[in-house]
């Protein structure tokens, strides 16, 4: 049976009035917790944010103040700005071969006296069993199939690299912004979800270099790298907020309190807030918030110290957008600087959204009707060499059904 719109239109409605009458009670809540931060003083902020990591929800360190607001510098009359995007076709137990394609594409957009602009894209087709896995150097009998999550995190991880390898071909003596979409933390390594082996091949034999040669090249030339989290949920600022106006011990805490909500006062003022939710109401347009460091364990016992990750807000008119840098440029006065005046400008040529990741995203998507014809080609492949295609019965009836 189909859907039953009229049902689910009937379910909205009454959602949609529930928001609207707790709308001016959230907003009074949301402007008392804005004034009870400002009043915490700069030696709570520090004490409280850096020992943050012990509590029962994810809360920035604060670097730069608690809440604030900074304006961009201008940006320089020359420049350039690198990016790179990626989409993947994932592993099909329904096809005939285990396989799966990895396609990075990318601009170079240069500004000033001589504007320029570069496209490119590259795919890459994994068929080997070695390719298909990664496989602990200690016990070749243990291996983690890449598929999934884990593809995603490869592919994240190729998008790094292939931009550093862009960077390091472009003209050295204008500042560049190296750039990418989503964030620089690998957010599906936390936990136990993967053994430590797939961890270490993933960020100590390929991120961390390709992150490194970013760094080695912006000791000698203007590189500022950066990644672009559009409409971000995070909740990492009204986090630390909450653990500094926090009366109760760490066991209270562990007691009381997820990474969303707390049952006591007076940290469920807190309560269902976004980070983007207290700058919607602190930024002017243009302006960015103060650099947090990330609590997050994956860049915190992983990333070494070059490569921590620090971020902040920007108030690019359209929206308030997340923007994440390693150490070397958050601690860097005039590469942090550079991020933010180039970051704003390439929101306001894109309406809103870096223009230099839109158009990295055209160069990469693979499109329905590419995956289709993906199918087909894997399977005519095998066929020419007299091998036996087929495919799941499940699959044949998705795509001729009988009724």
């Amino acid at each position: 049976m189909p859907l039953d719109l009229g049902e689910i239109t009937l379910q909205l409605e009454q959602r949609a009035q529930s928001l609207g009458q707790t709308k001016a009670g959230r907003d009074q809540r949301l402007q008392a917790l804005l004034e009870t931060a400002n009043h915490v003083d700069p030696a709570t902020v520090r004490d409280s944010t850096e020992s943050a990591f012990d509590r029962p929800y994810l809360a920035a360190v604060a670097e730069e103040g608690l809440l604030g607001s900074q304006t961009p510098p201008p940006a320089p009359d020359d420049w350039q700005v690198a990016a790179v995007d990626g989409s993947h076709i994932d592993v099909d137990r329904h096809l005939p071969v285990a396989c799966f394609l990895i396609n990075l594409g990318g601009c170079v957009l240069t500004y000033g006296a001589n504007p320029n602009a570069d496209f490119f894209s590259r795919s890459q087709l994994a068929t080997e069993p070695s390719d298909l896995s990664i496989a602990d150097p200690g016990n070749t009998s243990q291996e983690e199939q890449v598929s999934g999550q884990l593809l995603g995190l490869m592919r994240t991880v190729g998008e790094l690299e292939r931009l550093a390898q862009v960077v390091s071909d472009l003209p050295p003596e204008l500042p560049t912004l190296a750039l990418v979409d989503g964030s620089l933390v690998l957010w599906g390594l936390s936990g136990q979800g993967y053994k430590p082996f797939v961890r270490d091949a993933i960020i100590r034999d390929r991120l961390l270099p390709a992150m490194e040669k970013l760094r080695e090249m912006a000791q000698t030339r203007s590189v500022a790298l950066a990644a672009y989290v559009s409409l971000p949920r995070s909740t990492e600022v009204v986090n630390a907020v909450r653990c500094c106006i926090c009366p109760h011990d760490i066991n209270h805490c562990r007691q009381s309190c997820g990474s969303r909500r707390s049952t006591a006062t007076t940290c469920d003022i807190a309560n269902e807030f976004l980070d983007r939710d207290l700058f919607q109401n602190l930024l002017p347009s243009g302006w960015r918030s103060p650099v947090y460091r990330t609590n997050s364990s994956v860049p915190r016992e992983h990333y070494g110290k070059e490569q921590q990750v620090y971020f902040y807000y920007l108030q690019s008119e359209e929206e308030i957008g997340r923007v994440e840098i390693p150490a070397w440029v958050a601690l860097d006065e005039k590469l942090l600087g550079l991020s933010h005046s180039l970051i704003l400008d390439q929101c306001q040529r894109g309406q809103g959204y870096p223009v230099a990741i839109s158009e990295s995203h055209e160069q990469a998507v693979i499109h329905t009707s590419d995956r289709r014809v993906f199918k087909q080609m894997v399977s005519e492949a095998l066929e020419r060499q007299g091998l036996f295609s087929y495919t799941s019965e499940k699959d044949r009836s998705k795509r001729s059904p009988w009724v």
